[in-house]
């Protein structure tokens, strides 16, 4: 899983978090009746201000700020707040924009992000995380200093190591116009070294690049750590276990590796755990269960396996338990039932077998309930769990070996359900409780046996907050109303029985999925209004008419525009605008007539381009050559005609792995200058298998299975018969030429593709001699060479 979040929900947990961490650090300041507390976020001033809380005296009047530090403030604006903040599009915002010079006695605590002592009217602290701060300031005798979220890039200045006073180092979520911040030279050793008196540290998607150094470890006074999404490489240090005052450790999105050792299970203060997106594998130890103060336990998307420890049971002050996305298996222990206060269980993506223990009802606060992806069989009484379970709002049971009951005639449940995953649950029918939850995000019953309509209830207006749903492979017929009006984001309703004209969607669509349907009719002219749309798959229905003219250039965020398997017909418009994102366009198998749309050549991320199965008359579009990414170009069945002319100067077809161009009227020699541009041809690729693919961003963040992956497909000649690969492997490499009016020799220059996988010339007019030097040839699994004049 790749590693990106969603900027807007990290900035706003983590002022969140920032806000827990300051109230803990007055709050230890005045109890320690320390006389000088410089746990402000300070600036680099000509001068150092120096702040000494002085004895509490009752005052009516609140004193102004003074002069000097006002006059201070307003030159630390002109020299460090960027002023040209549109050039950026970063999530922050100017505090100090609002700082202005007005005439008169002017109150700078009043100031956004300045904070003055009441008593003094002293500034003790200046805030400007999330501020869009291009540079680092020179700090100095500070004890709190937090720059989060202030767009800061390049490397950590080394004057950072003179703050030798800092308590408090919160550097996290900056990632300005030059890039991520770096922490290299000085690196986190260096840094580590030389505060010594940290209690909070928050490097949180700074760039290290690094073990974790030994010496972290010996800062006995630690209570907050946060190394998340650093590329931090090697093991957890043992001595975690020596940190006995931590409360809170992150070192999730990391490529760390081994075991989770038994050392963990020393940190008895700990109250939130995060390891998750790493690389660490070993069975779960049972001191885990040791951490008893643990509110959050997240260690997914690793590769732990074994079963769940019976000592999980001992966190009794667990909320959240994430082990999602790791090789757990067997059954759930009965001892998870101990765990009254949890709020939030995943447990999705593992080998967990078995039946749903019919303890989790004992679990009442339960909000996320996430199960999917697992081997839990038999039957569930739906309605029956959800009676216990009245603070549910994620309830995610896919794909699993269950079978769900539900009563059709019980009543509405008092949940307000955001989040539903019931993917390949056995359903027939819509279950009765989602009546009326106008409160849905997110509602997946694909892959299940749904029949019938569409209910008037699901499309209906008050489902405003609906983002995504799913209800493709089922056994639907229509929708319960016309004109079939859909509310949300994304849509997949492909592979039912579907008919009618096609639904109409909101203008904020993202994806439009509705392939292998019955579905008639031409292409409204709403399409030209969904400016926002990422996937547009209508294929393999009973569609026709003409394109509209706007197909190439409506959304600038179009990736895949798949139209396959149906009866458009007419000329392609010839309008893809420049920097288009499409990645994928699939006409095939239509009646498109005319010339390949020269804009195409726009498309510069194209990756997939399918037309074949169609009546275009053209010549070999070699200008597709400049496209640098296009992967497959299948042109087969048309009335393509001409000679393949030779590469003049620059090569074109670098990525090229699949071309097609069977069953057209093609002449002349074969291209044997081409052969030789064909790079990734070349190659015999012997790295891990991967698919070609657009991946869909999920929503939410209960589970990511909700909306599938949209996989490039094709049909080729190979081995005697037309293949179709559902999904393509990016190993696959073929040249297709069969079926033309080519002539002349085989040229020896394609036996400089090593990596081809597949040579399809059949039915053409070639001559002489088999060349020997195709023997090189040494991954070819498919080669096809009749119906020509070759003699030996």
């Amino acid at each position: 899983m790749g590693k990106k979040f969603i900027r807007n929900d990290l900035l706003q947990a983590y002022q969140n978090l920032q806000l827990q961490k300051l109230t803990e650090i007055t709050n230890s300041a005045y109890l320690g009746n320390l006389k000088e507390v410089g746990f402000a976020i300070l600036f680099a001033f000509s001068f150092i201000f120096n702040f000494t809380f002085a004895n509490f005296t009752a005052s009516s009047v609140l004193p102004l700020c003074h002069d000097d530090e006002r006059s201070a403030l307003l030159e630390f604006k002109e020299r460090h707040i960027n002023r040209d903040l549109d050039a950026w599009k970063f999530d922050c915002r100017p505090k100090a924009a609002s700082w202005k010079p007005e005439e008169g006695d002017v109150d700078c605590c009043s100031w956004d992000g300045v904070h003055c002592d009441k008593n003094t009217g002293h500034v003790i602290k200046l805030d400007l995380s999330n501020s869009c701060l291009f540079e680092i300031i020179n700090l100095s005798r500070l004890s709190y200093l937090n720059l989060s979220g202030t767009s800061l890039s390049g490397q950590i200045l080394s004057e950072i190591l003179e703050l030798s006073n800092l308590v408090s180092l919160d550097l996290s979520l900056n990632d300005g116009p030059g890039g991520r911040l770096e922490l290299q030279k000085p690196n986190l050793a260096n840094l580590v070294e030389k505060l010594s008196n940290l209690e909070i540290l928050d490097l949180g998607d700074a760039f290290i690049r690094s073990t974790i150094p030994h010496n972290l470890t010996n800062l006995s006074s630690l209570t907050f750590v946060s190394l998340r999404n650093c590329e931090l490489e090697g093991r957890i240090l043992s001595s975690f276990g020596n940190l006995s005052k931590l409360l809170h450790l992150d070192l999730s999105l990391n490529e760390l590796r081994g075991e989770l050792l038994v050392s963990i299970g020393n940190l008895h203060s700990l109250k939130e755990l995060d390891l998750s997106a790493n690389i660490l594998s070993s069975e779960l130890p049972t001191s885990i269960g040791n951490l008893s103060s643990l509110k959050k336990l997240d260690l997914s998307q690793n590769r732990f396996f074994s079963e769940l420890p019976t000592s999980i049971g001992n966190l009794g002050s667990l909320k959240v338990l994430d082990l999602s996305r790791n090789g757990l298996f067997g059954e759930l222990p009965t001892s998870i039932q101990n765990l009254f206060s949890l709020e939030e269980l995943h447990l999705s993506f593992n080998k967990f077998s078995g039946q749903i223990p019919s303890s989790l009802r004992n679990l009442t606060q339960l909000i996320v309930l996430s199960l999917s992806q697992n081997s839990y069989r038999g039957m569930i009484e739906l309605d029956f769990l959800l009676t216990s379970l009245k603070n549910l709002e994620a309830l995610v049971l896919s794909s699993n070996r269950l079978s769900l009951l539900t009563k059709a005639t019980s009543n509405t449940t008092s949940q307000k359900f955001r989040y539903v995953g019931l993917r390949s649950c056995n359903l027939t029918e819509f279950p009765n409780f989602l009546k009326n939850q106008h409160h849905l995000v997110i509602l997946d019953l694909s892959a299940n046996r749904i029949h019938g309509k569409i209910p008037k209830w699901l499309l209906d207006p008050s489902m405003q907050y609906l983002n995504a749903l799913n209800l493709s492979h089922n056994l639907l017929t229509r929708f319960d109303q016309h004109p079939a009006v859909l509310p949300g984001k994304t849509f997949d309703f492909s592979s039912n029985n579907l008919q009618g004209p096609l639904p109409v969607p909101p203008p904020e669509t993202i994806l439009y999925l509705v392939s292998n349907n019955s579905l008639t009719g031409e292409i409204p002219s709403w399409i030209c209004n969904l400016n926002t749309l990422k996937n547009l798959v209508l294929s393999h229905n009973s569609l026709s008419g003409l394109l509209p003219q706007c197909l190439g250039n409506f959304s600038d965020e179009l990736a895949v525009l798949d139209l396959q398997g149906n009866n458009f017909f007419g000329t392609i418009p010839d309008t893809f605008i420049k920097e288009s994102r499409l990645g994928v366009i699939d006409l095939s198998h239509n009646l498109f007539q005319g010339r390949i749309p020269r804009s195409l050549v726009n498309c510069s991320k194209l990756e997939f381009l399918d037309l074949g199965n169609n009546q275009i008359s053209d010549t070999f579009p070699s200008w597709l050559g400049t496209l640098p990414n296009l992967n497959v170009l299948i042109l087969r069945s048309n009335t393509f005609y001409g000679i393949i002319k030779e590469p003049r100067t620059d090569c074109g077809f670098s990525k090229l792995h699949i071309i097609d161009l069977s069953n057209n009227r093609f002449t002349g020699k074969l291209p044997s200058k081409s052969f030789l541009c064909w790079d990734a041809m070349k190659i015999v690729n012997t790295t891990e298998l991967r698919y070609l693919q657009d991946v869909i961003p999920p929503y939410g963040q209960v589970s990511t299975d909700l909306i599938s992956t949209y996989d490039y497909s094709l049909t080729m000649n190979s081995k005697g018969r037309m293949m179709t690969y559902n999904k393509i492997p990016d190993i696959l490499t073929g040249i297709i030429l069969s079926s033309n009016r080519f002539d002349g020799v085989i040229p020896t220059s394609i036996a400089n593709l090593k990596g081809l996988q597949v040579l399809n010339l059949d039915n053409n007019n070639l001559q002489g001699h088999i060349p020997s030097c195709l023997g090189n040839l040494t991954n070819l699994e498919s080669l096809d060479l009749s119906n020509n004049r070759f003699f030996f």
